[in-house]
């Protein structure tokens, strides 16, 4: 018996969309719409996942087949969501050379890192740490190393 592979026809990212809150209201409804996608489907599908992740950012990319069937990946919270809540800030700092909105240290970016890695762009650790610490500063947090 031979297996055939269906065929992709659109990859879609959403980035905001809060764990156990998906709606058919916008953005969610009017992208997966327009890509021919059950709506109500993908919310429940989508909340019964991220059911123990409400409140949380969680990123999804979904793939849309020829038959308009999906799937999708959940990825984690963006690396800025996780320095925010690890410094307990709502915000990052509008100038961050100059004004810091708090500091973290060696081993949060380190257990940030290694959260993220799979999504990130990198192999190691350490790489992902730099990439960690890239963001921390661009955001006006202080590395205390």
């Amino acid at each position: 018996m031979v297996k055939t592979r269906k065929k992709t026809i659109k990859k879609i990212k959403i980035h905001k969309i809060n764990g156990g809150k998906a709606s058919p209201a916008p953005p969610i409804g009017p992208i997966l719409g327009s890509a021919g996608v059950n709506i109500m489907e993908f919310c429940k599908q989508y909340n019964l996942l991220t059911q123990n992740k409400i409140g949380e950012i969680c990123p999804v990319v979904i793939t849309v087949y020829e038959d308009k069937s999906f799937s999708f990946l959940i990825k984690k919270p963006p690396v800025s969501i996780q320095l925010l809540n690890a410094v307990k800030k709502e915000k990052g700092s509008k100038e961050s050379n100059r004004s810091k909105i708090g500091k973290i240290g060696l081993n949060e970016v380190k257990m940030i890192a290694k959260n993220k890695i799979e999504d990130l762009n990198c192999f190691s650790i350490e790489s992902a740490m730099s990439m960690v610490s890239g963001t921390a500063r661009s955001m006006g947090i202080e590395i205390d190393r």
